[in-house]
């Protein structure tokens, strides 16, 4: 009996290793994206959020794989704790070569409305997700080599069943995937935000540098002149649907916007990136020349560069300047700060999965 009890535990172990898993599910139940008090984003109607869409998208986001070497991820150039940007001046690629430009922060991708790279250069998300990844300077694989590999690993193919209802992952997909994370990963909880809702308060020298950035500039009554930052940085996403021209291209060679349209009126000119999360997002513009937000603050103070492309309100200034003095460069400093998202760069939403 002994014998034949033992017999029977053997077929039953070697039946249960052999038995095939079950087939995951198609799974589209929406997720639920919270963004506070910003105005209700315009979500693609062709790639809603999901909740194994964006998991799948994260994964993705962190995967080593999507590089020629298997050494590099979107998340290499984009990091979670400063808010999803580099704190590299030009991120180094595979080979050990840099980029041309500073990273810029991948955070409230859904109110982003005119394009994307510093010059525009692409009108969808999912399209600029996997320019990197072929991109010779940064990842150099190709897209074929990437859906090789992702075919190949279960892990992959039994998610894109979940979040696509395919095992088959393709490019598009990827990019559909990558674009659904990228777009979850919302900044709304500063203490700026918190001010605003009545659940914090802002020191006196914060408070001071809030009017500053929201007061305009006036040449004529200096002591009640602002530094008028919000007329570039403008509304809760903290940006600007134009391109500009922000004093700096005569320090450089980088023609901007105009490589794109070819426009004479728009060389030099470049996105208005969010200055939410910007204490943590350093070094500054879009070829990092400055590495301290009182550099950033002292540019527009007295060391913008003229030229004809130059933004109008900034050409206004150049006469004299914002007039800001030390303490009034400190309080500006010390309202950005205010915009900085504790809660975004510790959120286990965002963060690797493996």
């Amino acid at each position: 009996m002994r014998v034949l009890g033992f017999n029977i535990a053997v077929v039953l172990i070697m039946w249960s290793c052999t038995k095939t898993p079950p087939e995951p599910v198609v799974d589209q139940t929406p997720y639920s994206l919270e963004y506070g008090a910003l105005s209700t984003p315009d979500i693609p109607l062709d790639n809603k959020l999901t909740n194994q869409g964006v998991k799948l998208g994260r994964m993705l986001f962190y995967e080593n794989r999507l590089s020629g070497d298997n050494s590099m991820s979107c998340s290499s150039c984009h990091k979670q704790v400063n808010a999803f940007s580099d704190t590299a001046k030009f991120s180094t690629g595979i080979h050990g070569d840099m980029g041309h430009r500073q990273a810029m922060s991948a955070v409230n991708m859904l109110w982003n409305t005119n394009g994307y790279f510093w010059d525009g250069r692409v009108e969808k998300l999912r399209d600029q997700s996997l320019m990197p990844i072929q991109d010779a300077i940064e990842m150099d694989e190709t897209l074929e080599n990437v859906i090789e590999k992702l075919a190949q690993d279960t892990l992959y193919t039994h998610q894109f069943l979940r979040a696509f209802g395919t095992a088959e992952p393709s490019s598009y997909l990827v990019s559909l995937a990558l674009e659904q994370f990228m777009n979850s990963i919302v900044s709304y909880r500063s203490k700026y935000d918190q001010y605003l809702n009545g659940s914090a308060l802002l020191t006196e020298q914060e408070d001071r540098g809030r009017e500053l950035f929201f007061g305009e500039y006036n040449p004529f009554f200096p002591d009640d002149s602002g530094a008028d930052c919000g007329h570039c940085h403008g509304g809760k996403t903290f940006d600007s649907p134009t391109y500009m021209n922000n004093g700096t291209d005569s320090l450089n060679s980088d023609l901007g916007r105009f490589i794109v349209t070819a426009d004479s009126a728009e060389i030099g000119l470049m996105k208005t990136p969010t200055l939410r999360n910007i204490a943590l997002t350093p070094p500054y513009m879009h070829d990092g020349i400055f590495q301290t937000l009182e550099e950033v603050v002292q540019h527009y103070n007295t060391g913008l560069q003229s030229s004809a492309t130059l933004d109008q309100a900034l050409q206004m200034t150049m006469g004299t300047g914002l007039m800001l003095n030390e303490q009034d460069i400190s309080d500006l400093v010390s309202f950005l700060h205010t915009l900085t998202d504790q809660e975004l760069i510790q959120d286990e939403r965002f963060s690797s999965p493996f």
